[in-house]
C-alpha cells in the first residue's frame, strides 16, 4: 500500500474519540498523518478547550484557517490535505478557501467524497516567468500579456509569449512577429488551421516571439485535462528566451509555475466568482489583480468597485490596478471609412468606435459586435456601407 502523508483537518463539532476513530480509519486506508489542524468549532471538547487526539499533534488556527492551513503546508510539506471536517464548521464557502491555500502550494485537498488537485504539476523553467490568467474568457488576458511583452522587450529581457489555448496547435509552434501576415493567415485557413489563435495575435500585436499550445478541458481550479503547455515553453527556452511569459486559456492556467503574475478579472464578473469557488485560488497564485473596466454595458467598475478589499482578503500583499483596453489601429486610418468588428459587449463596441475616431481621424460607418458569430458577423458585413478598411481585432472569423 502506498502512503500518502498528510495534514489532517478536524473541528471541535466532533467528540474527540469519534475524531480519533476518523484518524485510526484514515490510518488504515494508507495516510500517515503528520499534524491535525483544528480549524474551528467547540461544541464537543471539554471545559479546557483542548482537543487529545494522543499522538498525533494539533496544530490550532487562531481564527484564521487559511493561513495556519499555508503555514502547516510550508512546514511539514505533505503530499496531500486530508479534510475530516464538515458543516457548520467548513461550510462550502470556508472550505473551497482552504482548498485554494492548498492548490496553491501545490497539494491535492482530499475529503469523503471528492479531490481536488492542483494546477501547477511542472517543473520550473531555468529563465525568469511570468503568469498572465484570468477569472474566464475574453477578460483581456491577451492584451495584458501582450503589453507585458512589450515593457519587457523594451528592457532588453528577450521575451517570448507561451500561449496556451482550445485552438492552439496539436504540437508547440513558434512564430516571429514577421510571420504573421495576412497571407499567412489565410493559408492556414486553407489548410483547415486555426488562423487566429492566441500566440498568432500576441505575435503580431506585441512584436515578438511567440509558441503556440493547445488544451482541452478546464478543472475548477484551473488545470487543463490535458495540455501541451509545457513541451511549448520548453521549446520558448531552447529558442533563447531571456524572460517567458505564460498566458492562460479562459479561467484554465499553465501548468508550467511562474515566478510572479498577474489576474484579469473582468469588472462585470460576480464577487463571489472571486470569492467563493476556486477564485481565491487565482488570486493566492498571483501578484498583481488588474479589473478591466468598460467592457461591458456599462463603462463603470461594476461589481468590483471594492476589487481591492475583496482580493486583499486572500492575499494581503497583491496589488490591484484597474485598467481600460480601447483599440489601437496597427497602421495609418486617418481619413477612412472604417467598418469596426469586435468581441466586445455592444454598447462597449460603440464607445470604442467613437475612441477610435478621436484618436485616429478615421469615420467608423459601421459597428459590428459579432466577431465570435461568423453568420452575425457575414450579415454585418453585407448590411455596411462602403468602407475603406476593416478594423477588426484577430480572430478566426476576421481572417
Amino acid at each position: 500500500m502506498n502512503v500518502i502523508k498528510v495534514i489532517a483537518l478536524v473541528d471541535g463539532e466532533h467528540y474527540p474519540a469519534v475524531t480519533r476513530w476518523g484518524l485510526a480509519s484514515a490510518a488504515a486506508s494508507g495516510y500517515e498523518v503528520l499534524a491535525a489542524l483544528l480549524v474551528g468549532g467547540m461544541e464537543k471538547l471539554d471545559a479546557s478547550r483542548r482537543l487529545d487526539l494522543g499522538a498525533t499533534d494539533v496544530l490550532t488556527c487562531d481564527g484564521d484557517p487559511m493561513r495556519a492551513l499555508g503555514a502547516a503546508i510550508r512546514e511539514h510539506r505533505p503530499g496531500a490535505v486530508l479534510d475530516l471536517s464538515d458543516e457548520p464548521v467548513l461550510g462550502y464557502d470556508r472550505r473551497m478557501e482552504l482548498v485554494a491555500v492548498a492548490l496553491a502550494n501545490g497539494v491535492p485537498y482530499i475529503g469523503p467524497d471528492f479531490r481536488f488537485e492542483p494546477p501547477i504539476v511542472e517543473a520550473a523553467l531555468p529563465v525568469p516567468t511570468y503568469g498572465v490568467i484570468g477569472m474566464a474568457k475574453r477578460s483581456g488576458k491577451t492584451a495584458l500579456a501582450g503589453h507585458v511583452a512589450r515593457l519587457a522587450a523594451a528592457r532588453g529581457l528577450r521575451p517570448v509569449i507561451v500561449a496556451m489555448g482550445r485552438g492552439g496547435p496539436s504540437g508547440p509552434v513558434a512564430t516571429r512577429p514577421e510571420d504573421v501576415t495576412l497571407e499567412a493567415l489565410k493559408a492556414r485557413v486553407e489548410r483547415g488551421e486555426h488562423a487566429a489563435s492566441d500566440f498568432l495575435e500576441d505575435a503580431l500585436m506585441a512584436g515578438v516571439p511567440t509558441v503556440g499550445a493547445r488544451r482541452c478541458g478546464g478543472g475548477m481550479g484551473g488545470r487543463p485535462f490535458v495540455t501541451n503547455v509545457a513541451e511549448a515553453a520548453a521549446l520558448a527556452v531552447e529558442g533563447g528566451a531571456g524572460f517567458v511569459i505564460l498566458e492562460g486559456s479562459g479561467a484554465s492556467v499553465p501548468t508550467v509555475p511562474w515566478d510572479a503574475g498577474l489576474v484579469v478579472i473582468p469588472s462585470d464578473t460576480p464577487a463571489h466568482h472571486v470569492t467563493g469557488y476556486l477564485g481565491p485560488l487565482r488570486i493566492l497564485l498571483s501578484d498583481l489583480a488588474v479589473s478591466i473596466i468598460g467592457g461591458g454595458s456599462t463603462p463603470g467598475a461594476g461589481h468590483l468597485s471594492n476589487l481591492e478589499s475583496l482580493v486583499r482578503r486572500f492575499r494581503s500583499d497583491i496589488r490591484v490596478a484597474m485598467g481600460e483596453l480601447q483599440p489601437v489601429p496597427l497602421t495609418e486610418v486617418r481619413g477612412k471609412d472604417a467598418f469596426f468588428a469586435t468581441t466586445a459587449h455592444p454598447d462597449a463596441a460603440l464607445r470604442m468606435a467613437s475612441h477610435l475616431e478621436r484618436t485616429t481621424g478615421c469615420r467608423v460607418v459601421k459597428v459590428s459586435a459579432a466577431l465570435a458569430d461568423r453568420a452575425a458577423l457575414e450579415e454585418d458585413l453585407a448590411s455596411a456601407p462602403a468602407f475603406d478598411v476593416l478594423l477588426t481585432e484577430l480572430k478566426a472569423a476576421a481572417v
